[in-house]
């Protein structure tokens, strides 16, 4: 009879022992616990750089402990991977991809160029920490620096450099690098992204729209072949 009354409080004990543990650090699917992990890493690593982010403030602020985070991501380069593919294959990148490529078939110059811009500079008004991350790492010569700049932005550029090119090859633009067309256009717009999400808009306060459209007026202004700057139409702001 002691026995049994032992093993009952036992078995209660454990139930209740389970329940306050479920209440504290409630399980995931293994998915769900991957990518909280790696919000979390995002977030701490946006905020406090490489260098003063370990993987036990990232185990304390997702809530597990840290061998959970060995169990999803054996390395942190692991982790960092998953950090840019979680970027990449964003709903939001993935709309601008197919929009660009639609107008890219298209032949749309303007509208290639007015929605990588808006793109860029509501990406960065929305949320920081990519751009944040980048920096860190850039400045910090971490290796997530060469991954991303080797994985992405390498790619985007020449993307559009190769669309460039075709477009001078129709004579629309005139004879330019396409490397170097890519960076201008690319490199003011992120500038400016930069600057209203540092300083705020105070010099140049327009929307993200009609920043998108008087970049692409100024860099049309420098690209167009005459006989094509005729037939471009200009924006539609006043």
């Amino acid at each position: 009879m002691k026995g049994e009354v032992a093993a009952a409080f036992s078995d209660e004990m454990t139930m209740g022992l389970k329940k306050i543990e479920d209440k504290h650090s409630p399980r995931m699917a293994a998915e769900a616990r991957r990518r909280q992990i790696v919000d979390v890493a995002i977030s701490l690593f946006s905020q406090k750089g490489f260098r003063g982010t370990t993987t036990k403030e990232i185990a304390l602020a997702a809530g597990v402990n840290e061998a959970i985070i060995f169990r999803h991501f054996a390395t942190k380069k692991d982790l960092y991977s998953a950090i840019l593919d979680q970027k990449a294959c964003s709903d939001s990148v993935q709309d601008l991809e197919a929009t660009v490529e639609e107008c890219m078939r298209r032949k749309d110059d303007r509208a290639v160029f007015e929605a990588i811009a808006v793109h860029i500079l509501e990406s960065h008004e929305r949320d920081d920490s990519f751009m944040r991350l980048f920096l860190y790492s850039a400045l910090e010569k971490h290796e997530l620096a060469d991954m991303f700049y080797r994985n992405q932005i390498t790619n985007r550029y020449r993307r559009l450099a190769s669309y460039i090119e075709q477009r001078v090859k129709d004579r629309a633009y005139r004879r330019v690098d396409p490397m170097t067309a890519a960076h201008a256009f690319i490199g003011m717009v992120v500038y400016l992204a930069q600057l209203n999400k540092f300083y705020g808009r105070e010099l140049l306060n327009i929307s993200n729209q009609e920043a998108a459209e008087r970049f692409t007026d100024i860099f049309f202004g420098g690209m167009l072949a005459p006989a094509a700057a005729k037939r471009q139409p200009r924006s539609k702001r006043k």
